[in-house]
């Protein structure tokens, strides 16, 4: 994974990874070497992944990040929001503070500036409520609801409510999770089904019935906290039995995970070849939330991760890890997603070994507050539009005199043509 990043490269960014690689899916990234951190009790990489997190948090460390404002959608967010969730829940460390001259929040404090940001997005007025898969009106995708963005506010709650005891985000998460079930985007049934999305201008009906993995998994995993939480609630076991039960018919054969939707066919895009080291996360994540489902996830675990093992095998330096977990070999398809992939299922192997996620109450120690974030969302978009807007007397003056030049050059122009 780190052959591709820039953040330890001159001239690199800290925190991100080579071109065409985006800003999510470093956060997808550091999530999984923080799982790696905590599985394997490897530190190798601790300060990097600090210093990650810590430069790509923002100002306000809601990761509201400044590098990213135009083109930051709530998917985008809310999968950097699940990495400090999982920093928050495994007891990563905490960077030094004592040297600097301003305090850097706990990870618990970064998760909830997060889940205030996006929840303070959402739309009631269109399809009966949900996010919008974009934050702001002028990139593509802002009339668009997603699952993703919808289950990145709901897993995130989930989680919330279980590591702080607060019923508010477990009330907050069961209203995205409904929402999602009454507009369509997720069905439960023997044969459950999560969606990819839809227009607000058809308010929701004309579905986009894609469906990738990581979807499957950020439902499913939010779920299986749903049902920890609340102590083994009948309801929300049953919504996770029929979810594991869609999954498992959509996305393994014999047992083998795989990107139905693109990878059979060739045609997965630098995004969805990550999608499954997300799946494989939260599936992880499930069977510890979710006992009931230990026997099944772990076959599909175990299946997979033997598969992703002889795809890393045989590549052409003998730990470059391929797409297709299916062939039991490599098969020439290569880059940043497939070694998350990778890695994100084989040390799920690990996930019975060591303590399940903390809690507040029990081992978790990150600090909190449950103010973070709020304000700061409208004060980042408001300075946005004031930085594009605000026009000193200066420029004023040096634009017009530029302004001029190229009339005059035009004019000059038309007349020659004249002639």
């Amino acid at each position: 994974m780190l052959d591709y990043y820039e953040g330890e490269r001159y001239g690199g960014t800290v925190g991100m990874f080579q071109s065409p690689y985006y800003w999510w899916q470093a956060g997808e990234a550091f999530g999984g070497m923080i799982e790696n951190w905590y599985l394997c009790e490897n530190n190798t990489f601790e300060s990097l992944i600090q210093d990650a997190i810590i430069h790509q948090a923002g100002d306000s460390y809601d990761f509201m990040t400044e590098n990213q404002t135009m083109v930051e959608g709530n998917d985008d967010q809310g999968i950097w929001g699940l990495t400090v969730m999982t920093a928050t829940e495994r007891n990563f460390t905490a960077p030094d503070n004592s040297s600097g001259s301003s305090s850097i929040p706990g990870y618990l404090a970064m998760a909830q500036g997060v889940y205030n940001t996006m929840y303070s997005r959402w739309d009631a007025d269109t399809c009966g409520g949900g996010l919008r898969w974009q934050i702001f009106t002028w990139n593509n995708g802002y009339s668009y609801k997603n699952t993703i963005a919808n289950g990145c506010l709901f897993n995130l709650a989930a989680r919330l409510g279980r590591y702080t005891g607060n019923t508010t985000y477990l009330d907050v998460a069961a209203k995205v999770f409904d929402w999602l079930v009454d507009v369509g985007f997720v069905t439960l049934s023997s044969d459950s089904k999560v969606y990819d999305g839809a227009m607000i201008d058809t308010n929701c009906s004309n579905i986009t019935e894609t469906e990738w993995t990581y979807n499957y998994g950020i439902i499913l995993a939010g779920a299986a906290y749903m049902y920890n939480a609340t102590n083994g609630s009948s309801v929300w076991e049953t919504n996770v039995g029929y979810l594991l039960d869609g999954a498992s018919k959509t996305f393994f054969v014999n047992d083998t995970m795989y990107e139905q939707a693109c990878q059979s066919s060739g045609t997965c895009n630098n995004d969805q070849r990550s999608f499954k080291s997300l799946f494989s996360r939260l599936l992880s994540y499930t069977s510890v939330m979710a006992p009931f489902t230990t026997d099944t996830i772990n076959t599909l675990i175990e299946t997979s991760a033997r598969g992703a093992a002889e795809s890393c095998s045989g590549g052409y330096d003998e730990h470059t890890c391929g797409l297709d977990w299916t062939l039991g070999k490599n098969d020439a398809v290569y880059g940043l997603g497939e070694q998350m992939c990778a890695l994100e299922i084989i040390q799920g192997l690990l996930i019975h070994d060591r303590p399940a996620p903390y809690t507040a109450d029990n081992g978790g120690s990150s600090k909190g507050d449950v103010n973070a974030g709020l304000g700061s969302d409208s004060d980042t978009v408001a300075s946005l539009l004031q930085n594009t807007l605000s026009i000193s007397q200066k420029d004023r003056i040096g634009a017009s005199i530029i302004t001029a030049i190229v009339l005059v050059v035009l004019i000059g122009g038309g007349i020659w043509m004249l002639f």
